[in-house]
């Protein structure tokens, strides 16, 4: 691995851990509506941030839609019985995986992987 790369993933962890931060902090203020959507936001933007740091050569339209497939996949299984399941036998899995599919999710999934990868391209051409 090159210095550069070695250097973004510290960076991209440093991101994933401030947004991760963010996010169980809104699981605090759960009764204000905003939050399910900022919500959606911040999990697509860790979605992305995750996905730079499997693949950190990636170009940032890349990393977009590879997070977003990633964020539409998981909220279709929501269709399924397969993340209540998974909740039922592990609570954190509900964080990740979500509990019932709701398509003004898709909208947050969007946002947040598009202002990821605008954000990405900015610092990193």
């Amino acid at each position: 691995m090159t210095a550069p790369v070695a250097r973004q993933r510290r960076w991209v962890l440093v991101a994933l851990a401030g947004v991760i931060a963010c996010g169980l902090v809104l699981q605090l203020l759960r009764e204000f509506a905003i939050a399910d959507h900022v919500g959606n936001v911040l999990y697509a933007a860790a979605v992305y941030l995750a996905v730079c740091l499997v693949a950190p050569r990636l170009r940032p339209r890349t990393v977009t839609a590879v997070a977003l497939a990633v964020c539409v996949a998981v909220e279709l299984l929501q269709l399924t019985p397969a993340p209540a399941a998974l909740a039922a036998a592990f609570r954190p899995a509900a964080l990740l995986l979500g509990s019932t599919f709701a398509w003004p999710d898709l909208l947050g999934y969007a946002a947040g992987c598009l202002v990821a990868g605008t954000i990405d391209h900015r610092l990193n051409g």
